[in-house]
């Protein structure tokens, strides 16, 4: 399966095409790298980047990360690591402990590519596709995709977010590309 431009405006109608086509090769790359390589799953993670990069437009949280900090559960385990290590990419992944297992174990970095000494490189198109794509593998959400169902796309949600904010522009994505992904 090839994204195109045009599915992803039609999927994103907010989106700039410039944003797109910056993003869309490295989607195209890595998608399928990460088993993200059918209808339902494509369908499921583009609704959630979607509604996570607010249409392609974000890939640093707006906030400063400061609510994080000392969060043992992300990691944060040093003074300054919750702005350090606030949301990045088009996943948003957060924390110390996160930053670091994506450094370890994603495939194919170059030598030297090491987001907690440098976290700003997830705000790059290639790392913030690529980071998002390893988050949603690492945590078997295509298995949860593959069911297609609504409880499964809210236990999506809840495991990407935490909770459910945004639930209704993530379902209405979801369903526009499932939508789009089937013409």
């Amino acid at each position: 399966m090839i994204l195109t431009n045009d599915q992803l405006k039609k999927m994103y109608p907010f989106s700039t095409e410039k944003n797109r086509l910056k993003y869309l090769p490295y989607l195209n790359q890595f998608m399928p790298l990460f088993e993200i390589n059918t209808q339902a799953r494509a369908a499921a993670f583009l609704a959630q980047i979607g509604h996570e990069s607010g249409q392609l437009f974000y890939n640093e949280e707006i906030a400063s990360g400061k609510a994080y900090e000392g969060r043992l559960d992300l990691g944060n385990t040093e003074k300054g690591d919750g702005i350090k290590f606030k949301g990045r990419g088009l996943i948003q992944i957060t924390g110390r402990a996160n930053y670091q297992k994506l450094t370890n174990e994603i495939r194919g970095l170059p030598l030297g590519v090491d987001f907690v000494d440098q976290p700003d490189l997830l705000k790059e198109p290639e790392y913030a596709v690529k980071s998002a794509c390893w988050w949603w593998h690492n945590r078997k959400l295509n298995e949860l995709a593959d069911g297609d169902s609504e409880a499964n796309f809210k236990r999506i949600t809840r495991i990407i977010n935490g909770g459910y904010n945004g639930y209704t522009d993530r379902y209405k994505i979801w369903q526009r590309a499932k939508q789009i992904l089937n013409q």
